[in-house]
C-alpha cells in the first residue's frame, strides 16, 4: 500500500483533536465533580457517613403533674430506670433475656412475648422493663460483661400517690399500641415505645400532659450495638407536659374510698351545683393504677379482665342503672309543669299497698300503704301508688317526651374519654323500634317510678339534682378547673320557681321524721334528697340502692350535689343515703374548718355503728 494522501491523513488529525478535546472535557467535568464532592458538598457527605453509624434515640418527656383543687398531687413523674435490649441476632436476644429472667422476675410467657416483639421489629431497641429496682440495676451492672446488648436509661415514670382511691378518675399510662400508631389522625407524631394515657384524665388530656419527645444520637457498630454517644447535630431536649389542675378534692376522694363498703359494687359522684365542678368521682371495686404503668404483667391484666366484678369499669360514668324512685322527681316535674297536678293534689286512689290498672296489679314498697298524700308527702314517703296514678294521667308519650327534654337520653359531656348514654324511650313508637312490640297500657306505671326501659349513669343523676339545687340549670360536669367564662350549660330544665320550691319541700321531708332517709340526716348541715331502690334482672330479690340529693348550710344555698348507687344494696335509705350524708358532712366540715366527728348521721349517732365499720 502506497503512502497516504494528504486527503487521507486529514481525518486522522481531526479525530485526534476531537479525542483530545473530549479527554480535556472529561477531565474538567471530573475535576468539577470532585471539587463539588470534596469541597462544596463535603459536610453533606460527612453527615451521611455519620448517619450510617448513628441512631436517633427518642428521649422521653416528663408528663405534666396533676393537682387537685387544693394543690395536692394526684399524678406525678418520678425517675426510674428502663432496660433496653439493643438490636442483635435472635439467638443473642434469647440468651440475653434468659440471663435477665431471674433478676427481673420474668415469666416464661413474658420472655416469649418479648422475643415476639423483637422479631417483629429487629432493627429497633426492645424495651424489657420500665421500672427497675435499685437491686436490679446493681445486678445488671455487676454482670455487664455478659450483657453487651443491654442498655440502662434513666426514665421518667408516672406515679399516683393516692393509688386505688383515684384509679377510675385519673386512669393510667402505658406504651402506645400498634393500633394507636396506625391511627394517624389521633396519634400524629407519636413513636413506638412512647408512653401515653390509656384511660381517665391521662387519656382525656394526653395532648396537654404528654409533652414532646426529645432526641439524642448514639454511635452504633455494624451490628447495631451502641458503642458511644456522638453529637453530629445538636441534641433536641424533651419538652415536659403541662400541669393540669382539677376540681377534684382528693381528701374527699380518699374519704369516699375509706367508707364505701368494700364488698359492694357501686359509685359516688359529688359536684358543685352552681359550677359543675366535680368534687369526687369514685367507682368500686377499684384497682391500683401504679400496677398498670408501662403495661401490666399478663397475670395481673388477666386477673383484672376476668374478675366478674369488673374493676376496670368506671361505674360513675359508664355504669347504667334503673334510677328507681330517684326518678320520681322527674315525674313530679312533668306533672307540675304541665298543670296536671298542684302541690296539694291528692290522688283519687289512696295507697293501700298497691293498685290495679289495665289488668296489672302493681305494688308499693310499703305493704300496708301510705294512705292519702299530697305531692311533698308522696316524695318524702316515696309512694309508688301516687306516682302510678300521676304517670297514667300524663300518658306514656308525654312522659317520654318530657323525660327526653330533661336530658335522660343524652350524655352529660363530662371531660372523660368514656361516658355511657342513658336509655330512655322517646315515645310509644320507640318501644316498637327497640323491642318489636307496642307498649302495654301499664308500661307508663313502670316508667313513672324509674323502672322499665329507663337506665341512667350516676353522673347524669348527679347533674340532674345539681340543677334542682339551683335555678333549674346545670353546667356541663367538669374535672378540669376552668374559668367561669368557659363553662357551658348542658342542662336547662326550664322550670318555674314554684315547681323547684315544691320539689325542695318534698326532698327536705325525705330527711325529716317519717321520711325515707331520716336516719341519714346530719347534725350540722341541711340535706335534701331522694332515696331509690331499682329492680335489676341479675337478682330481683336484691335491688340496687340509690340516693341523690344536695346539702349545704341550713341558711344558705346548696354547696354539694351527690349521687350514690350501691349495686344489690337493697335499700336506698339504709345503704346509699348514709354514704351520701357522710360525703356531704366531710366536705362541708372540711370547707368550713370544722373537725370531723367519728359518727355523723342520725343513725350512727343513735346506734354507734359507723359506715364501713
Amino acid at each position: 500500500m502506497g503512502p497516504l494522501s494528504p486527503f487521507a491523513r486529514q481525518p486522522r488529525k481531526q479525530r485526534a483533536v476531537l479525542a483530545t478535546l473530549v479527554v480535556c472535557g472529561l477531565v474538567v467535568f471530573l475535576g468539577s465533580a470532585f471539587f463539588r464532592t470534596q469541597v462544596v458538598r463535603n459536610e453533606d457527605f460527612v453527615l451521611r457517613a455519620d448517619e450510617n453509624s448513628m441512631r436517633v434515640v427518642p428521649v422521653p418527656s416528663p408528663r405534666g403533674a396533676v393537682f387537685d383543687r387544693n394543690g395536692k398531687l394526684i399524678a406525678e413523674t418520678i425517675t426510674s430506670y428502663s432496660l433496653q435490649l439493643q438490636p442483635t441476632s435472635p439467638d443473642s436476644a434469647r440468651v440475653g433475656l434468659l440471663l435477665l429472667q431471674p433478676a427481673l422476675g420474668l415469666s416464661s410467657e413474658q420472655v416469649e412475648l418479648l422475643l415476639q416483639t423483637f422479631r417483629e421489629t429487629p432493627d429497633e431497641p426492645l424495651t424489657v422493663s420500665r421500672s427497675l429496682t435499685f437491686e436490679q440495676v446493681s445486678w445488671i451492672e455487676e454482670n455487664r460483661i455478659d450483657l453487651p446488648e443491654v442498655q440502662l436509661e434513666a426514665y421518667p415514670q408516672r406515679h399516683y400517690p393516692e393509688g386505688e382511691a383515684v384509679a377510675h378518675l385519673v386512669g393510667y399510662v402505658a406504651e402506645i399500641s400498634r393500633e394507636e400508631l396506625e391511627d394517624s389522625t389521633t396519634w400524629v407524631g407519636y413513636r413506638r415505645g412512647q408512653m401515653v394515657g390509656k384511660a381517665g384524665i391521662e387519656r382525656q388530656y394526653e395532648q396537654m400532659l404528654g409533652g414532646t419527645l426529645g432526641e439524642r444520637y448514639m454511635e452504633v457498630d455494624a451490628r447495631g450495638r451502641v458503642v458511644g454517644t456522638i453529637a453530629p447535630r445538636e441534641a433536641k431536649p424533651p419538652v415536659a407536659g403541662e400541669e393540669l389542675h382539677l376540681s377534684i378534692d382528693v381528701e374527699l376522694q380518699r374519704f369516699i374510698h375509706s367508707i364505701f363498703p368494700e364488698e359492694f359494687n357501686g359509685a359516688v359522684v359529688a359536684m358543685v351545683p352552681s359550677t359543675g365542678e366535680v368534687l369526687a368521682l369514685y367507682s368500686n371495686p377499684t384497682y391500683d393504677p401504679n400496677g398498670l404503668i408501662g403495661g401490666a404483667d399478663q397475670e395481673l391484666w388477666r386477673r383484672l379482665n376476668s374478675d366478674p366484678r369488673r374493676p376496670l369499669l368506671n361505674r360513675a360514668t359508664s355504669g347504667i342503672y334503673a334510677p328507681g324512685s330517684t326518678w320520681k322527681l322527674a315525674t313530679a316535674i312533668v306533672g307540675l309543669e304541665k298543670g296536671v297536678i298542684a302541690p296539694d293534689t291528692k290522688m283519687p286512689i289512696a295507697c293501700s299497698g298497691g293498685m290495679s290498672y289495665a289488668g296489672r296489679y302493681s305494688r308499693c314498697w310499703q305493704q300496708n300503704g301510705h294512705g292519702v298524700l299530697d305531692l311533698a308527702g308522696a316524695i318524702a314517703n316515696s309512694c309508688n301508688v301516687y306516682f302510678y296514678q300521676l304517670g297514667i294521667w300524663l300518658g306514656l308519650n308525654q312522659l317520654s317526651r318530657e323525660g327526653t327534654r330533661l336530658g335522660f337520653s343524652r350524655r352529660t359531656g363530662i371531660d372523660l374519654p368514656t361516658e355511657n348514654v342513658g336509655t330512655f324511650p322517646t315515645d310509644a313508637e320507640w318501644f316498637k323500634q327497640r323491642f318489636g312490640w307496642d307498649p302495654t297500657p301499664s308500661e307508663v306505671m313502670s316508667l313513672a317510678i324509674g323502672q322499665g326501659p329507663n337506665a341512667q349513669t350516676p353522673i347524669r343523676m348527679a347533674q340532674f339534682f345539681a340543677a334542682l339545687a339551683g335555678n333549674g340549670t346545670a353546667p356541663t360536669p367538669s374535672l378540669r378547673q376552668i374559668s367561669p367564662a368557659l363553662r357551658r350549660t348542658e342542662t336547662d330544665l326550664r322550670l318555674r320557681e314554684a315547681t323547684l320550691a315544691t320539689l325542695r319541700v318534698g326532698m327536705a321531708q325525705v330527711m325529716e321524721p317519717g321520711g325515707t332517709a331520716y336516719m341519714a340526716s346530719l347534725k350540722n348541715w341541711k340535706m335534701y334528697g331522694k332515696t331509690g331502690t331499682s329492680q335489676n334482672s341479675a337478682d330481683v330479690t336484691k335491688p340496687h340502692a340509690w340516693f341523690t340529693g344536695f346539702s349545704g348550710r341550713p341558711d344558705g344555698a346548696p354547696e354539694i350535689a351527690i349521687a350514690v348507687v350501691v349495686e344489690f344494696g337493697e335499700s336506698g335509705s339504709g345503704t346509699a343515703a348514709p354514704i351520701a350524708a357522710k360525703v356531704a358532712d366531710f366536705y362541708l366540715n372540711s370547707k368550713y374548718g370544722r373537725s370531723t366527728e367519728p359518727l355523723q348521721t342520725l343513725g350512727e349517732r343513735m346506734t354507734g355503728a359507723p359506715i364501713g365499720g
